[in-house]
């Protein structure tokens, strides 16, 4: 596509904010400011490091399919965070450049429960029906207990 970062990053906008609450949108996304559109990535400017950490952790999913919507599939997001306290000798605040993660969150996948745990059949929370009590030797001498055991000397 031959549109301009600016492009792209409103057209992103204009999806996400029909996504997610309008509180969220002004505080978010808001503040970016699309930098460049080079080879597919997508550059953006986010004020803070926890800014960045936080759009990685709740919003790089919808960051993602939009991206892909509107660059294709090859789409990347690349963030330049604003370092608080810090700027250069002309005063423009120095920027770290940071790619996106692109992982995949690592979630518990969900388990079924052989049965239902509402039903008031089970009395004791810790005996599972179902389930055989598995009796072992621990190979353990029974000389060796507390009724014979004796201190030291």
């Amino acid at each position: 596509m031959n549109n301009s970062h600016i492009d792209v990053w409103n057209n992103c906008l204009q999806i996400i904010k029909d996504i997610i609450p309008s509180v969220s949108y002004k505080t978010w996304f808001e503040p970016i400011i699309p930098l460049k559109l080079e080879n597919n990535i997508l550059t953006i400017q986010v004020p803070s490091p926890f800014f960045y950490e936080y759009l990685e952790e709740q919003y790089i999913d919808i960051l993602r399919k939009t991206l892909r919507r509107e660059i294709g599939p090859g789409a990347k997001l690349e963030y330049n965070v604003v370092l608080e306290n810090a700027n250069y000798s002309d005063g423009k605040p120095y920027t770290v450049r940071y790619p996106s993660r692109n992982k995949a969150d690592l979630n518990n996948k969900p388990v079924q429960v052989p049965f239902d745990v509402t039903q008031p059949s089970i009395k004791n929370p810790f005996v599972i029906p179902g389930i055989k009590k598995v009796h072992f030797d621990p190979k353990l001498n029974p000389d060796y207990n507390f009724n014979n055991y004796v201190e030291g000397e």
